[in-house]
């Protein structure tokens, strides 16, 4: 019985094969409409990960700022500053960390033989660029004895080494830094930056070997790498920091905490929502298609109304007119859902990669929107396209299984 009422969803189709083929194009663009809305969603959402994840996510930076609250004896507005004690006080108090390593930030003239700069000079422990999740373009990072002997090397961002040596190999070249000799050991690979802020100009040290060109009595901050919850982390640090420069721990002046997830999260909100937004926008694109098949099948049901009169005469019950028409629906649907599934495919191959972040900053062609056509989209888009068939065949089909037999079968 279902290959008959399909084989009779298949003539009638054929039958009227240019109304049907307008329908199948309104119901393949609708489809191809939610798959790409889908599809620029959670494009837009990787993005904004990529451009998260070339810091490393699970990791914080904390700095000294002034505190704004009373605590006990001590006034607001008292400087906080973290000094190298910290670094073993927070590993030791804060469950979770990795790895640790203070930050010490310097402007300093960087020349050569040919070239004079004034960048920032950043001293960290060997663990400071595994923490910010740098890599090595050339060379290699400087490492833990170098760190002990205070050793005068240095590893140079990208474009340092495009304005210091042109297109020449920098790896085993001197440089000085305010004077002071630095061999250099490494070149990293680019980071994604934006405005006047080119952290691939920057110079990197030993954290020890900082002390020639600044005093390291106090630190900048502290960099580090965790496990676990990061809100837990947070109020952990908090905590222990506040006990020991005597400030309150709900004083967020006091110090600055960078919680990457936390600004990760907020962004992850946003994508959520522009989702759902975008499926709803695709959802009333394709129910345009499914008004125009109802349009289509009510035609359908008035032009053979002396056949379905003839086909009660003959004893059919409601439910195969019901099913009858349905299943033309259905087909038509079907039909038209795989190839806009197909041409959805074809659009995002051909666009490619859409301007997104490398638009604002330079080395960020990795952030840009591509279209991912995942298999969660298309199962979303097929439910709504089966919903939508449904709905929009069902009344056709209602109206057809209630027609009257006798004004049926008179009907002209």
């Amino acid at each position: 019985m279902f290959i008959d009422i399909l084989a009779q969803a298949w003539e009638a189709m054929l039958y009227n094969r240019r109304r049907t083929l307008i329908t199948m194009i309104g119901m393949a663009w609708g489809i191809a409409t939610v798959v790409l809305l889908l599809a620029y969603g959670a494009g837009f959402s990787r993005a904004i990960m990529t451009i998260f994840s070339q810091w490393g996510v699970n990791h914080m930076e904390v700095y000294g700022g002034r505190t704004s609250e009373q605590a006990g004896a001590d006034k607001a507005g008292v400087k906080v500053r973290l000094t190298p004690d910290d670094l073993d006080l927070i590993y030791n108090s804060v469950p979770g960390i990795t790895s640790i390593t203070p930050a010490m930030f310097q402007d300093a003239t960087v020349q050569n033989d040919l070239h004079t700069y004034t960048w920032s000079v950043k001293g960290v422990r060997p663990e400071g660029l595994d923490i910010l999740a740098f890599e090595a373009q050339d060379g290699r990072f400087f490492n833990g004895l170098e760190e002990q002997q205070r050793a005068h090397v240095c590893v140079i961002g990208s474009d340092a080494k495009t304005k210091l040596f042109s297109g020449g190999y920098a790896v085993g070249e001197s440089i000085r830094l305010n004077g002071v000799m630095f061999t250099i050991v490494g070149v990293l690979r680019p980071k994604m930056v934006e405005g006047e802020n080119n952290i691939n100009t920057s110079v990197w040290i030993p954290f020890s070997t900082m002390g020639d060109l600044k005093d390291t009595t106090w630190i900048d901050g502290v960099w580090f790498n965790y496990r676990g919850d990061n809100e837990v982390v947070e109020q952990n640090l908090r905590n222990t920091l506040a006990t020991a420069h005597h400030f309150r721990p709900s004083d967020h002046r006091a110090i600055f905490v960078a919680n990457l997830q936390t600004q990760l999260h907020q962004f992850r909100i946003v994508t959520i929502a522009l989702q759902v937004l975008l499926t709803l926008v695709g959802a009333l694109t394709l129910g345009i298609a499914g008004i125009g098949l109802m349009n289509i099948m009510l035609v359908a049901v008035q032009q053979r109304t002396r056949e379905i009169g003839i086909e009660k005469a003959l004893g059919a019950q409601r439910h195969h007119i019901l099913l009858q028409f349905l299943a033309e629906a259905l087909a038509i649907t079907g039909v038209g859902g795989i190839a806009g599934i197909a041409l959805a495919y074809l659009v995002s191959a051909l666009v490619g990669r859409i301007t997104f972040y490398s638009a604002m900053a330079k080395h960020a062609e990795s952030a840009d929107i591509q279209l991912i056509i995942s298999p969660t989209s298309v199962i979303v888009a097929t439910v709504i396209l089966v919903i939508t068939g449904l709905v929009s065949g069902m009344i056709p089909a209602i109206r057809a299984a209630n027609l009257d037999p006798i004004e049926a079968l008179r009907y002209e």
